[in-house]
C-alpha cells in the first residue's frame, strides 16, 4: 500500500524519471497488481513509462478488463509493440477474453506467422492440451554437436517460452528425445546430441484433457511438457506456469461444484449479483425439490411421531451428524480421485476401509450420545437406545454412500465433485429418517 501511495504521489507530481526508476526495479506481477488499483486515465499514463519487454510482462499479468482498457487506449504502434512481445499462448488467452471488436484489431496487428499459430491453437477443444500449449520452443537435431546446439539456442532462444528444456526432432518434426540446458553445459562441446539426449520422453496429445496434463506436472515435477499430434509430430509445449493455472481453475471449479454452485470463470467480486444468483438458484431448487423425500418420510411416519413426540427433537441432530459424516467421506474420496490415488478398481478397498472407519466413529458417537441423553436430556432409556442405535447405523450408511458415489460418478463419466455435500446430505437425510422411525417402531412398539 505504501508503494501504491508513493507511485500515485509521483504520478500526480509528474515525477516521470523517479516513477520509471521505481517501476524498473519492481516485479511485473507486483506492478500489475498496483496498476489495477488505478483509474483509466492514470493507468494509461503510467503504463507508457514501462520499457517494452517489461510492459508486455505486466500486461499479461493484468485482469482482462484492465487489458481491454489499455488496448482501447493504445495507438496502433503501441498495440503492435505489446503484441510482438507476447508469447503465442498469452496472445491466445488475450483473444479469448476480449470482445469481438478488439479481437479484430488485435489480429490485424499481429504478424502472419503469429496469427497462423494463434488460429491453430484456437481450433483445439477448450479443455484440451492444444488449447493451452505454446508453439514457441527450442528444437534440436540428433546430429548436432553441443556447440551447434548452443549456437541455435543463442540465435532463436530470445523468442522462446523456455530454453531450459530443448526437444530433439527428426526431419519430419517427430519427437525423438529431450535434452536440458544442464545436460548441454556439462557435456563436451563436440559431443553429439544423440549421445546425451533422453529418449524416454513423456508427451501428451493435442486433444488430451488439460487436467490430465496438470496431473503429469504434479507427478513428474516437469518444467515443460511436449505436445504431439496424431502422427507424433512435435507441435508445441506446455510450461509449468500454465499447468499451475489449470490446477487453480480445476480446484476452484471442484469447490464450486461441491457447494452446488455452477462454476464461473469470473472472480467473485467481478461477478454481478444476478449472475451469482443465476449460478446458485437452479441447484438450490433441485435440492429443495429433492428434499421433499424427507417430508414424505416424516408424513408417512406421523403416527410414530405422535405416539412418541420426544423423537421429533432428535431429528436435526441425527440428520446433521450423518450428513457431516457423508460429507467427510466424499471430500476425502473426491480429493483422492483428483490426485489419482484412487481408481474404480479400488472400490471394494474403499468400502471396506470406510465401513471400519464408520463403525469406530458410529460406536463412539452412539456411546457419547447415549450418555448425553441419559445424563442431561432426561429421556427414557429406550428412547436413548433408539436414537443412539440409529446414530450407529446411519453413520455407517452415510460414510459408505459418501465414499462410493464419487467413485461411481467418475466411472460413468460424471464429475465426482457433483456428488458433493448437498446431494449426499439429501440422500443421507432421507435414509437416516427411515432407519430412525423403523428402529423406533421396532424397539418402542409404536
Amino acid at each position: 500500500m505504501e508503494t501504491y501511495e508513493l507511485l500515485t504521489e509521483l504520478l500526480h507530481r509528474r515525477k516521470w524519471q523517479e516513477l520509471k526508476s521505481i517501476l524498473n526495479d519492481m516485479n511485473e506481477q507486483d506492478i500489475a497488481e498496483l496498476f489495477m488499483e488505478l483509474d483509466e486515465h492514470d493507468l494509461t499514463l503510467i503504463y507508457r513509462l514501462l520499457p517494452k519487454e517489461l510492459a508486455a510482462d505486466v500486461f499479461v499479468n493484468m485482469e482482462p478488463e484492465y487489458q481491454e482498457m489499455l488496448i482501447r487506449a493504445f495507438s496502433d504502434t503501441e498495440l503492435k509493440e505489446v503484441l510482438n512481445e507476447l508469447y503465442v499462448d498469452d496472445a491466445v488467452d488475450l483473444i479469448e477474453e476480449m470482445p469481438a471488436t478488439l479481437v479484430k484489431r488485435i489480429l490485424a496487428h499481429t504478424d502472419p506467422e503469429t496469427r497462423k499459430s494463434i488460429n491453430e491453437i484456437l481450433k483445439y477443444p477448450e479443455d484440451s492440451a492444444g488449447s493451452i500449449m505454446t508453439t514457441e520452443f527450442v528444437d534440436l537435431k540428433r546430429g548436432m554437436t553441443v556447440q551447434d546446439a548452443f549456437t541455435r539456442i543463442r540465435r532463436t532462444g530470445i523468442d522462446k517460452e523456455t530454453i531450459y528444456t530443448c526437444y530433439v526432432t527428426d526431419s519430419k518434426r517427430k519427437l525423438k528425445g529431450v535434452v536440458t540446458a544442464k545436460d548441454l553445459l556439462l557435456a563436451d562441446e563436440n559431443e553429439e546430441i544423440r549421445d546425451i539426449m533422453e529418449t524416454n520422453v513423456i508427451s501428451v496429445s493435442t486433444v488430451e484433457d488439460k487436467e490430465v496434463v496438470a496431473d503429469l506436472f504434479q507427478k513428474y515435477d516437469f518444467l515443460a511438457l511436449p505436445v504431439v499430434d496424431g502422427e507424433e509430430r512435435l507441435v508445441g509445449i506446455i510450461t509449468v506456469d500454465d499447468a499451475i493455472d489449470v490446477l487453480q481453475d480445476e480446484n476452484t471449479e471442484d469447490i464450486e461444484k461441491m457447494a452446488a454452485i455452477t462454476p464461473t470463470d469470473k472472480p467473485y467480486l467481478k461477478t454481478g449479483v444476478f449472475a451469482t444468483c443465476k449460478n446458485r438458484i437452479p441447484w438450490l431448487m433441485l435440492l429443495m425439490v429433492s428434499a421433499t423425500f424427507t417430508e414424505k418420510i416424516i408424513n408417512y411416519y406421523e403416527g410414530t411421531l405422535t405416539a412418541c413426540v420426544a423423537l421429533t427433537a432428535f431429528i436435526p441432530m441425527l440428520t446433521g451428524t450423518c450428513g457431516n459424516c457423508g460429507s467427510q467421506s466424499s471430500a476425502t474420496i473426491i480429493r483422492g480421485l483428483s490426485l489419482g490415488d484412487i481408481e474404480f478398481r479400488d472400490t471394494f478397498k474403499v468400502i471396506f476401509k470406510e465401513m471400519r472407519v464408520a463403525f469406530v466413529c458410529g460406536v463412539t458417537l452412539a456411546v457419547v450420545n447415549f450418555a448425553k441423553l441419559m445424563l442431561f436430556d432426561n429421556v427414557g432409556a429406550m428412547v436413548a437406545l433408539v436414537v443412539s442405535f440409529t446414530m450407529l447405523m446411519a453413520v455407517i450408511f452415510a460414510k459408505v454412500v459418501g465414499s462410493v458415489l464419487p467413485v461411481f460418478a467418475k466411472k460413468i463419466g460424471f464429475d465426482p465433485a457433483v456428488m458433493s455435500s448437498p446431494f449426499i446430505s439429501t440422500i443421507v437425510d432421507a435414509v437416516t429418517l427411515m432407519i430412525y422411525f423403523s428402529v423406533a417402531s421396532a424397539l418402542l412398539g409404536i
